[in-house]
Order: C-alpha cells, then structure tokens, then sequence
C-alpha cells in the first residue's frame, strides 16, 4: 500500500499510569498437546516500568521479590501477556480505552507509525512471572522465548540467560538450555523487553490503519515455554505432502535432541490418524549423537482417496492428527490434505507476465478476501475469534489476508476447522522493507530475516488454510529473498510463496502477477474497468478494475450503524460526523487532511455521497445514505471480480477487500466494526458472495448468474424487472431453464432495458433493476440496484497514481429522496435451539396499495419488553447473524429474514424486530414463540399471492 512527551511530562504520566546459557535459533516448540511442554505465566505475570523498577535483572528474577505495586496481568487466550498498555488497562488505568479518544488521553499520542515509543514507554519494562516445573530426575529444561515485540534480556533464577542483542525479532523464536538454572520448587522468569521501533527492527507495526498504539506495541506476543523432558527431547514435528491421482504420500519427520554427553539410540515412531480414527503407524531406530539435534524423516505413509480438505463453500474440512513419540517425549498436531496451486494465466498488454490465480484440489476459483486485522492491543481473545469466523463466512468471504500480523496457534486452527482460506505474509511500509541497494543492512539483520522466515514457516506450514505467503508491497532484494527462502526450506513450507502483492519480480520467485489499490472512494462502475492501467507504473498500483489478482482494494471509508456508533464515538464526534467532512476522525488514522494518501478524514467519501445523493441534515440521514452508498460499492466490488472471472484477454482472478477488519471500533475500511456490528458494507459484500447468485453488470447492462457452491445447480431461471421511482414497470424479461456446474459463470443471461443515458443540462432520473433467481418454482436470490442515468465517470489518467478516482461526473441519485413512504408488515417468531442459539423470523411484506418501493429495509434483533417495546439504552443483539439484510420490496413482495443468535444474549428479555428504511420510519415487532399465530399470519399472507423468498 501506501507509504514527544518532555521528560518532566512524561515522569508524571508514568506515575498516574502505574500508581506506583546457549540459545538455539529456531526450533519450534511441539504443539499444545506435546509431552513435557508448558506455557508459563499461565497464573499471571508481573509488570512494571524500569523506571519505576530500577534494581537490576539479577534482584528482578530471584523468587521472592517484592512486586508490590506493579501491575498484575493475567495472560490471553494465546498464552501471551500482551503490551505494556495491554497490562494498564487490565489493571484499570483507561477504562472503556477504545471510546471515543481515550487512548490518547490516558496515554499519549503519536503519529509516527515508523518511529520508537513515546514516554513513558520509551524506556524498558519488566515482564516477570513465576513458575514451578515438573521435574524428575536426569530432566533437560528448555526455556522457549518467542513473539518478544522490541528486544529483550532474559533472567532466569537470578542468572541472565540471553541479551537483547540476541532476543530481538517479532516472529523469531529462541531455545534456551536451562538445565542447570532450572530448580525444583519456585523459579522466577524475568524478561526486560527494549522499547519496539517499527522503523529500525523486523517487528509488528501498523501501518496506517488506525492510530498508533503509544508504546508502538512493545510486550510479548506470543506464549513463553518451558520444555521438560529425559535426556532425549522430541519436538518440532511436521510432515510433508506428496499428492497426486487420488493419493497423498505423507512423510512425518520431528527432531530429537540429545542433551547428554553420550550417543543415544531409540525407537521414533510416528503416527497418523485419519479423521474416523483409523491409525497408521511407522517406526524406525535413530543414534542422535551427543549435544546435537538430528531430524528423523519416517518411511512414507500411503493413503489412497484420501479425505481432502476444502474451502468451507467447495467441501468439507477433514484433520488427520500427526503424533510422534521417542523415549516418552511427543507431539500431537493436527494437519489437513489438500494441493495449492498457483501460476500466472492469460498475458496482456495490461498484464505482460500473466496474473495470478490459485487452486485448491486442481479447481480453479476467485478469491473473494478480506484483510484480517488483531486486536490494536495485540491481546487474543479466541472466542472473538471464532466470533469473526462467523462473520466472515455469513459474509461469503473465502479468504483472509495476513499482512505482518501472525497470530496465535489458535487461530491458524479455528480457520482450519472453518474451511477460510489465509494469505500470510511481511508487513509493507516499514523496516521489513529494505532499501533496493541493500545498503547498510548488516549480516545480523539477515540472520534475523531468516531466523523470522524459519520460525513463520514452521508455524503456518500444516495448516491447511494457509494456501500462499507474500511479501507486501515491494519484492525482497537479493539476499533478503535467498535467506527467507531458505529459512522457510529449513521450516519445511512448502506452500506457494509470492514476491509481492504488486505486479513486481524477484530473482527466484520469478513475476509476483498481483497488484494493489484502490483505498478511497471510487464509484460502483469502477470495478468493472477492465482496459485502463498506468503504461508509466509497472507495479499496476491504483488500477483495480476487474482483471487480474489484486491484493487489497475498497472504496475507502465504511460507516457502522447508529447502534455501534453511540459504543464508540462521543457526541462531540458525532457531531462532526455529519456536519464537519474534513474532521480528522481519530477513529480513522492519524493522517491530516485528505486526498491523495490520507485517510483521515471522510472527506472523499461524503463529497461522493452528498453529489451522487444529495446533502444530509441530520446524523441519523447521514448514517442511511452512507449505509446505502457503502452497500453498492461493496456489492459491486466483488460481483466484477466475479462478473469478469471468465473475461478475455485479463480474466478477473481474485480481490482482497482492504480491510474486513479492525482491531479496535473503526471508520475506515471495514466490513464489520469489532463490535459485531453488520453495516452497509457487510450486508453489500454478503449479497455478492452468496453461493447462487444473480447480479447486474455495470459495464454491459447485462445479467449474469454465478454458482460458487460445491454442486451442480439445475432448474435455475431469472427474471428481470426495471421500475421507475413512481413503481411502474419499465420493463420485464424472463430466461428459459438453465444448469450451472459449481464454480461456472454465466454472463449475459439477460440485458434490461433501462432509460437513456443523460447528461447535464438534462434532468438525471432514478430507476430500479430487480433481479430474481428462481430453483423451480423459489426464489433462491433477489439482488436490487438502484441507478441513474446520469452515471459516473471517471477521468481515468487524473486518477493513475492516486488512491482514489478522480470524478469528471457523479451519478445523480437524488431521485431517492422523493420517494414516498412505503406501507410494511411484518410477522415475527422465535424458535431456541438446543445449541443455545435462538433462532428469530420475521417476515416483511411491502402492503403499500400504490406502487412505492421499501427502499433498503434493514432488521435488528433486539432486547425487548412483553408488550413489544424495545428495552431502554444500547439493546441491540449483537450476535446476530442474518441470512439477508437491507432488503428492497414492491407491493406484493414479502421476504422472510432469518436470524440466529446466542440466546444468552436476550439477558431474560423478550426479543423484538425493530425495522426501518430509507422511506419507512422504524417499526418494532414482538418476535415471541406462539408458532401457531405467526403460522396463521403467514399463510394469510402467502393466500394474499405474495412474491414470496424464504
């Protein structure tokens, strides 16, 4: 993509804040089921400031130190303690810190996201926890440091046991022999972690999505091990896939360690276990001579048809399980089966190399992604995340792309279960990026290139969801690419890695066949773009019509709702929401003014929305339209990339929305805010992803029709109707039967016909396009446009180069704010699960006599009264999650919303519908569980002959 306190100060701030032997690089840990291994800190940690702490690591780390007055942190789902703000806020420091810009008044600001930490994070500070081992006799202790986030020394009983000239790197990992300091009883672990300088270490950084965390993120990322074994220690397992015709050839391979002073002979032995439980097993004898690790790679195991692993909407998500064993130390890890591949198709002008597309299993598709963000404290919350995961497959997302952030075991494994496919790969824009003469970068930087590539790889590298790795904007130089290439050889990852996520080249990696952009406001017919690209910009930066592969693009800014705005914005905020474009937002980023690459304010996106929709005089009108102009954009995104999939000479082979999320309440660049919320963007990209679809194409005027499930899909008709504002029927066409293979696309099954295009002086007018998809006699998928026509027009050479579309001319839909208020019922019911889910209809019915449209109708659970009403504050059902939303209705129509949800999430209260729209005040609706009178109203109302979708 893209591109101090005063010592006096900052002394008063940290005291209101706090109230107060060997290393061996790599050498991955065993999984969490592995035999002797434990994650320390489990019971708590203890931090506090050198500043405050000021006695030297060798008084810090003995047992029995006084901690009293340091902050007490209990460590995440990951095993990790977190940052140094992470342990403030546990302790009370900010409450509510993601509202409004409580971040910055309880701890500082900074706008420098490449730069060191601001005071009082600019010094060290101590993380300490202690631990009791389970020792035996002739035990080996090994102590596993990784995801340290600055540099770090290392105490151990009072001894130190590596410096920060060694332990320094994100993603490194480092084993320490401790052996001889290691005691039974209590021992104390004490780390003195440096403050973390995105500009000068290969470390976590953020970029410009968002605000920049004060003390840049400094802490402990990742868990802190202990490994006990005997004399002999067995970790590090993986195996390698050989697949082909029907049968994968699996090699196990682990690595034991011998720590004696004597040559050892045993039995390995390696198992594999299918998905039903069936085990296979191989066993060999291996010598691992004295003080030495030897690698032990088993006989192959042959599985016939083996059950394949698949991306959730193409098949199931099986796990083999790979244990080994040597002398009682083991591991156990699970791994699925399943083929990537990746290469570069159909060369262009536009394209010369060819673009990229990926495979799994041999079958081809469309990556349909979406950044994934962590939490801006780095704490890892695993039911938040399988939270997400929900979100993301609701919304047909396909693919999460990684960039610089990797994340705990967890959540490689939750979307291994959930079948979402991962683009990992190193952050852009900060020191992983190195200067193109390699000048200046010293060989101890290149070691810590290698070692961070050998300890990623041997993370990701059995996770079936991990399909390919990329470097980000820029290609590696050289030798940067020789040492990580052969970091992750030395990992055994063996996935397709990608030089850049720009149309760039690296000596091995050969043509990466990506590019990237755009990230502000752009028009709907944007998407469908497929001859325009800068001939003076090789890496295609900035020109994201539908060809190619492009690995992170949107429209720019999203707005939540109403609901989810009041959790984090202050009124102040709110205020200038609507009334003040050119506000810099503190929940967008840190960047001034706006155009070109600053995202700080919603300047670009309300100047396409107040010409394309008119102006806005309230908060709440704002909100509407902004969730109006971000479903189409969104929607339109992905249908071109799916649209122009089969296109010539550039087939369109995938799009990474940037971002789908963020690690704290957000204004830009999301699909869903991390309260859950679902706006205009989410609901957009959900109707475009869905497995059966029928869409509109902006750049034809034509129909095409899509099935990206796993099955054949037979019977399938379309209709097409286009309205004028009034409700006439300006036209009407129907196809013949038709049969869709999985993954095919078929364009141009109809073409509407719709008004003229206009141009200024001539008065623009507002119309409808609603396309339906019928399997037999149901509507499988309705999809509505709203259009003008005056379109908009962008001034392609103006734009090259920049992150947004330079407009010659705004499509006029003002048409829409002449549009009467629509007449809608509604009929609700619910139905608990067994799961503890409750499962909420309700069924919309447009009962206007006259011909007006409900105009993008949006639904809400919510916690409600017996008699119907809404409970009073913030009642809002955040779990929920709906097979449709932001519907749009004639007279006659009915649609029924599905929506299912914790149950526990009610709090005892009665659930209620409230529904609204464009041109239909809000409305609430009783959703209690008297089946037998909803199940009255809805054949009353199906006997009424309404055009009905369940």
């Amino acid at each position: 993509m893209r591109r101090g306190l005063g010592a006096g100060l900052a002394g008063a701030l940290l005291a209101g804040l706090l109230g107060v032997t060997g290393a061996v690089p790599g050498g991955a840990a065993p999984a969490s089921g592995a035999t002797g291994l434990e994650t320390l800190g489990l019971q708590g940690w203890q931090v506090q400031s050198t500043a405050e702490a000021t006695q030297p690591g060798g008084e810090v780390s003995k047992a029995g130190f006084d901690t009293k007055g340091w902050l007490k942190v209990k460590a995440d789902d990951g095993g990790a303690p977190g940052t140094e703000i992470g342990a403030l806020v546990q302790n009370g420091k900010c409450p509510d810190v993601y509202f409004s810009d409580n971040l910055r008044k309880c701890f500082g600001y900074t706008d420098n996201n490449h730069g060191p930490a601001i005071a009082p994070f600019n010094v060290p500070w101590w993380f300490r926890t202690d631990f009791t081992p389970n020792l035996a006799q002739k035990s080996t202790a090994q102590l596993i440091v990784n995801g340290v986030i600055g540099t770090a020394d290392v105490w151990l009983n009072g001894q130190q046991v590596a410096s920060n000239s060694t332990v320094q790197g994100a993603y490194t990992k480092f084993t320490f022999d401790v052996s001889k300091l290691v005691t039974k009883g209590r021992n104390t672990l004490a780390l003195k972690v440096y403050p973390n300088n995105p500009g000068k270490m290969f470390t976590v950084s953020d970029i410009d999505w968002n605000q920049v965390p004060p003390d840049n993120n400094t802490g402990i990322h990742f868990p802190v091990q202990l490994r006990v074994a005997g004399v002999l220690t067995n970790g590090n397992a993986r195996v390698l896939q050989d697949n082909a015709n029907d049968r994968s050839t699996l090699t196990p391979k682990t690595d034991l360690t011998n720590s004696t002073d004597i040559a050892i002979t045993t039995m390995a032995k390696a198992t594999v276990t299918d998905p039903d439980g069936r085990p296979r097993t191989v066993q060999q004898m291996v010598t691992v001579p004295p003080h030495s690790t030897q690698t032990v790679t088993f006989k192959p195991i042959v599985i016939d048809h083996p059950q394949l692993w698949w991306p959730y909407y193409l098949g199931s998500q099986p796990l083999y399980t790979l244990t080994t064993e040597a002398q009682g130390s083991g591991t156990t890890e699970q791994f699925g089966i399943r083929t990537v591949t990746t290469k570069l198709i159909s060369p262009s002008p536009a394209a010369p190399d060819g673009v990229r597309q990926y495979a799994i299993n041999g079958k081809p598709l469309v990556v349909r992604g979406a950044g994934f963000a962590e939490d801006l404290l780095l704490h890892y919350d695993a039911k938040d995340i399988a939270k997400q995961v929900k979100l993301l497959k609701n919304m047909g997302v396909n693919l999460v792309r990684v960039e610089g952030h990797f994340l705990p075991d967890d959540f490689y494994e939750q979307l291994d279960r959930a079948g979402i496919m991962i683009n990992a790969g190193f952050s852009c824009c900060d020191h992983w990026e190195l200067p193109g003469n390699e000048k200046g970068v010293t060989d101890e930087e290149f070691k810590i290139i290698q070692l961070s590539a050998q300890t990623i790889g041997e993370r990701l590298r059995d996770h079936p969801s991990v399909i390919t790795f990329n470097w980000s904007d820029n290609q590696p130089t050289p030798r940067q690419e020789a040492v990580s290439l052969q970091g992750f050889k030395d990992a055994d990852f063996h996935q397709p890695i990608v030089a850049s996520a720009e149309y760039k080249a690296s000596p091995q990696l050969g043509q990466a066949g990506e590019k990237e952009g755009p990230y502000d406001y752009v028009p709907p017919n944007y998407w469908y773009d497929t001859t325009h690209f800068d001939p003076t910009d090789d890496s295609r930066t900035n020109v994201g019509g539908s060809w190619g592969f492009d690995s992170e693009q949107s429209a720019g800014d999203t707005v939540p709702t109403l609901d989810s705005i009041n959790r984090f914005l202050s009124a102040d905020e709110q205020a200038k929401l609507w009334q003040d474009p050119a506000y810099n937002q503190y929940h967008l980023n840190f960047e001034q003014g706006h155009g070109g690459y600053s995202f700080g304010s919603m300047f670009t996106f309300d100047q396409a929305m107040s010409n394309r929709y008119g102006r806005w005089n309230s908060l709440s009108q704002y909100v509407q339209q902004a969730q109006v102009q971000n479903y189409e954009n969104t929607r339109s995104q992905f249908e071109a990339f799916i649209d122009h999939s089969t296109n010539q000479p550039t087939p369109s082979t995938g799009t990474i929305y940037w971002q789908g999320n963020k690690g704290w309440p957000s204004l830009l660049w999301t699909l869903y805010n991390n309260d859950g919320d679902q706006a205009g963007s989410f609901f957009g990209a959900k109707k475009a992803n869905e497995p059966l679809h029928v869409l509109y194409s902006y750049d034809d005027g034509g129909v095409t029709v899509d099935n990206l499930g796993a099955d054949k899909q037979d019977g399938l008709t379309v209709e097409s109707k286009v309205y004028d504002t009034n409700g006439n029927v300006l036209d009407n066409q129907h196809t013949d039967a038709t049969s869709l293979a999985s993954q095919q696309v078929r364009t141009d099954v109809l073409k509407p016909k719709t008004p003229a295009v206009t141009a200024p002086p001539a008065k623009a007018q507002t119309y409808f396009v609603e396309l339906l998809l019928r399997k037999g006699n149901q509507v499988v998928d309705r999809n509505v446009y709203w259009l003008s026509t005056q379109q908009d027009v962008v001034d392609w050479p103006a734009s090259y180069g920049n992150p947004q579309a330079t407009m010659t001319q705004y499509a006029d839909l003002q048409g829409l704010q002449n549009l009467q208020q629509a007449k809608v019922s509604a009929v609700a019911y619910s139905q608990k699960q067994r799961d503890g889910k409750q499962v909420t209809k309700v069924t919309v019915t447009n009962t206007s006599k006259q011909p007006v449209v409900g105009f993008f109708l949006r639904a809400d659970i919510r916690r409600g009264n017996a008699d119907g009403t809404e409970q009073p504050g913030d009642n809002q059902v955040t779990s929920g999650l709906w097979n449709d939303n932001d519907v749009t209705l004639w007279p006659g129509e009915s649609q029924t919303l599905t929506v299912t949800y914790d149950a526990a999430d009610l709090r005892g209260a009665t659930p209620v519908v409230s529904l609204q729209g464009w041109n239909l005040p809000k409305v609430d609706v009783k959703a209690g569980t008297d089946l037998v009178s909803c199940a009255a109203q809805e054949a009353a109302a199906a006997a009424r002959d309404i055009l009905h979708v369940g």
